[in-house]
C-alpha cells in the first residue's frame, strides 16, 4: 500500500518544494517565483505551502493564499488538498492553476465554497521562447520610473477592473494593489508606452525565474483600440522580457478573447495548454 500525508511544509522543505515547482518551470513560474523570493515561511510567503507526499516523498504541492494553486497535483493530491482546504474555509479571492487539477480541486470544494462570481474554465497557456519576425516591436514602449507611479496607476486599475470584474481599490483602499504595481515598477518589470501623460498600451512582467517569465496585465486604452497597439507593444514587451529576464515567456488568456488570442500568436506565441480560474 502506498503511504501518503498532507501537510504544511516548513522553511526545512525548501529544497524538495523547489525541485517540485522546478519541475515545470512555465506552468509554476507565478509561484515559484514568490518561493525562491520568499522561501516558505508563511509570513513572507504570503500564505501556506501544502505537500502531498507519498511513500515519504513530496509529489504535490498547494499554494494557499490570496489563491488556491494546485501545483502538479496528482489526482490523489488534489482530493486530500480539498480535504484541508474545505475544513479551514474558504481565504482566497480564487483558484488558478493547470485547468485539469484545478477543475477537480472546484468540483470538490464547489459545495461548500460556492457560488464562485466567475469561473473560466479554459484559459490557453501561450508560450514563445523567440520574437516573431513579423511584429515589428513599437520603440515607445518602454520600462516605467519610479516616479511615475501616478501615471501608471489609473492604467493598472482600469485593466484590473476590466479584467476581474470588480475594482482593487475596494476593501482596503487598494493599499494591496498598489503596493503590487510598485513592486513591478522599482524591479523594472512594468512597461508602457505614454503619449501626453496618459498611459495608451502596458504590460508588466509578473513573474520571473532563470528559466521562464510570465506576462500579466496587458492592456490598450480604448480610444487606441484596434490599431495594432497590443501587437507592436507585445512585441516590445516580449523583446525585453527574452533579453533581460528568462529565455521562455508565457502568459494565459480568456478563451473567448478571440483577438488578443489571435494577436499573441502573430506576436509568435503559441498554445501550449490550459489554465482554469475561478474567482470570487
Amino acid at each position: 500500500m502506498t503511504q501518503t500525508t498532507t501537510r504544511v511544509l516548513e522553511p526545512s522543505d525548501l529544497g524538495a518544494a523547489l525541485a517540485v515547482l522546478e519541475s515545470e518551470p512555465v506552468a509554476n513560474a507565478f509561484v515559484t517565483s514568490r518561493v525562491q523570493v520568499a522561501g516558505l515561511d508563511p509570513w513572507r510567503l504570503g500564505g501556506e505551502m501544502w505537500g502531498w507526499y507519498a511513500d515519504g516523498r513530496l509529489r504535490s504541492l498547494c499554494y494557499s493564499g490570496a489563491n488556491l494553486v494546485p501545483i502538479c497535483a496528482t489526482p490523489e493530491a488534489v482530493r486530500a488538498f480539498a480535504d484541508r482546504a474545505r475544513r479551514a474555509g474558504r481565504r482566497c479571492s480564487s483558484i488558478v492553476g493547470p485547468a485539469e487539477p484545478t477543475a477537480q480541486l472546484w468540483r470538490l470544494l464547489e459545495p461548500s465554497w460556492g457560488p464562485a462570481r466567475d469561473v473560466r474554465a479554459h484559459q490557453p497557456l501561450m508560450v514563445t521562447d523567440r520574437p516573431s519576425p513579423d511584429v515589428e516591436p513599437d520603440p515607445y514602449v518602454r520600462r516605467i520610473r519610479k516616479d511615475e507611479m501616478d501615471v501608471i496607476m489609473p492604467a493598472c486599475v482600469a485593466m484590473f477592473t476590466e479584467e476581474v470584474g470588480i475594482s482593487p481599490m475596494a476593501g482596503d483602499g487598494g493599499l494591496l494593489y498598489q503596493a503590487r504595481v510598485a513592486e513591478l515598477v522599482g524591479s523594472g518589470r512594468s512597461f508602457a508606452r505614454i503619449e501626453d501623460g496618459k498611459v495608451v498600451f502596458k504590460a508588466e512582467i509578473g513573474a520571473a525565474t532563470s528559466q521562464a517569465c510570465q506576462i500579466q496585465g496587458v492592456w490598450v486604452a480604448p480610444e487606441f483600440r484596434g490599431r495594432g497597439m497590443s501587437e507592436t507593444g507585445m512585441a516590445a514587451v516580449l523583446r525585453f522580457a527574452l533579453d533581460d529576464v528568462a529565455p521562455v515567456v508565457s502568459l494565459y488568456v480568456n478563451d473567448y478573447n478571440l483577438p488578443a488570442r489571435a494577436a499573441y500568436r502573430r506576436v509568435g506565441f503559441q498554445e501550449v495548454g490550459a489554465f482554469m480560474s475561478v474567482l470570487f
